[in-house]
């Protein structure tokens, strides 16, 4: 009688049950700014969920802000699983604000820009978003509001700003008070962001990450 094959039978290919990996979003993210910017997101990256964090990759460069879009659709050709472009700027002093805001657009490309800095954003964390026309003044009076709510000086270059401003402040509050204000600017027929102060589109793409699943495997700055 002939010896029975002691070895199971392979499964012919095709049938097996093969480990799907999770579908990833790619954002690249161009900034005008050396440290605020790119410290928060890489913490929003950390404080992701980790599962969330297998599905989605995020870059952030830095370049000078006549070149955000150069830069932004230049990295796209070279890295074309980047479907999600986005620069992040400020109103500041930038004379061609509107204009990059229009030609970004016409590129396909998102833009989460804020008026007067990017600190108003951060101010929407604890409730806020105070009129206040210009940056140095909006930082300094963010500054205040940072210190009461966190017991620390408020640094720029922070490398946990994100998880600071998370753990005292309120970020689902902050994603509402943001669309809330720009919402109330379209109903007093504003039409420019440099009109629409105080504002932020930031709220957008931070609200985008977050509904995507929360993830983040590559947030690394690529500083020029």
């Amino acid at each position: 009688m002939a010896r029975k094959d002691r070895m199971p039978k392979r499964e012919k290919r095709g049938k097996r049950g093969a480990l799907k990996k999770p579908e990833m979003k790619y954002y690249l993210i161009v900034t005008d700014t050396e440290a605020t910017e790119c410290h928060y997101f890489e913490g929003l990256r950390r404080n992701l969920p980790l599962d969330a964090q297998e599905k989605l990759c995020i870059k952030v460069y830095n370049v000078k802000t006549d070149k955000m879009l150069e830069k932004c659709r230049e990295l796209a050709a070279y890295e074309a699983q980047h479907r999600m472009l986005w620069i992040v700027f400020d109103r500041d002093q930038v004379p061609r604000f509107d204009e990059i805001i229009a030609e970004a657009e016409r590129n396909d490309i998102n833009v989460a820009w804020s008026n007067p800095c990017f600190e108003i954003w951060l101010f929407a964390y604890f409730g806020n978003m105070p009129t206040l026309l210009e940056s140095q003044k909006c930082c300094s009076e963010f500054g205040h509001i940072y210190e009461r709510e966190t017991g620390q000086k408020y640094k720029k270059a922070d490398e946990n700003l994100y998880e600071k401003v998370y753990g005292n402040g309120d970020e689902e509050g902050a994603l509402r008070l943001a669309k809330k204000r720009l919402e109330q600017h379209a109903r007093e027929g504003k039409e420019k962001p440099s009109e629409m102060c105080p504002a932020t589109a930031v709220h957008q793409l931070v609200g985008e990450i977050r509904g995507t699943g929360r993830d983040a495997t590559d947030l690394s700055p690529d500083m020029e």
